[in-house]
């Protein structure tokens, strides 16, 4: 995948394995993804630790030094987790400038009949996106939908910081669609000389069909780490 030019180095990581990934549950509304006891398993923990020990072993080769990682992070308690963790393994405090929360990096949500239901539902959105990546589940959010917020953070991003190692902590579907969206802009450019490559205004215009159809070939197990390059 080739980045647009831009300020920063990008990382993406989706969190570790949750308790409601051990459930077998669907926890996707922002109401219910803050609660304590849907964060990160025990095994969790493990996976977010080992993300951040080669977290850094990448950025020591691009030659970022820890004082330029930023974190960015999803609201839900299991991502909130995940970026805690990984920023304490690299002696972070967790707070800012180094972690930070916006909503864009929420969960996708699959609408109030999947919600606490089994995730073995996932095979339906995902046949429902293949189709038609416009439509949503009842209720729920489209890949489009996904789309369309969250890479409203690359401009938040850029405007923040520059010569930066980012991580963006998030969820299976939400870093897929995001992986998509780059690929299908990779000629857009952004730079100091074109600060407005993803104006909000323009962002559907940047949407492929084709790419967010097939979103799930960019998919993360949990606590998996990828550049985005």
């Amino acid at each position: 995948m080739a980045l647009p030019v831009l300020k920063n180095r990008y990382w993406v990581l989706r969190h570790g394995r949750s308790t409601p990934n051990e459930k077998g549950l669907i926890v996707a509304h922002l109401s219910n993804g803050v609660l304590p006891q849907y964060g990160l398993s025990p095994t969790g923990f493990v996976q977010a630790k080992t993300a951040a020990e080669l977290f850094l072993t990448e950025i020591e080769a691009e030659g970022i030094s820890l004082q330029n990682v930023r974190i960015y992070s999803s609201p839900f308690s299991r991502t909130r987790d995940t970026a805690v963790t990984v920023a304490e393994e690299l002696h972070l405090k967790p707070d800012v400038p180094y972690v930070q929360i916006l909503e864009e990096l929420r969960e996708r949500y699959f609408g109030p009949a999947l919600e606490l239901e089994s995730h073995d539902h996932y095979r339906e959105i995902w046949a429902l996106d293949e189709n038609d990546p416009f439509t949503g589940p009842d209720g729920g959010e489209s890949a489009a939908d996904v789309a369309n917020r969250v890479i409203k953070v690359l401009p938040v991003i850029e405007a923040d910081c520059e010569g930066c190692a980012v991580l963006i902590v998030s969820h299976g579907d939400v870093l897929q669609i995001l992986q998509a969206v780059i690929h299908s802009v990779e000629a857009i450019i952004i730079s100091s000389e074109n600060q407005d490559g993803f104006q909000q205004g323009q962002i559907e215009n940047f949407l492929d069909r084709s790419a967010l159809s097939q979103h799930r070939k960019y998919a993360l197990l949990t606590g998996q780490l990828r550049q985005l390059k």
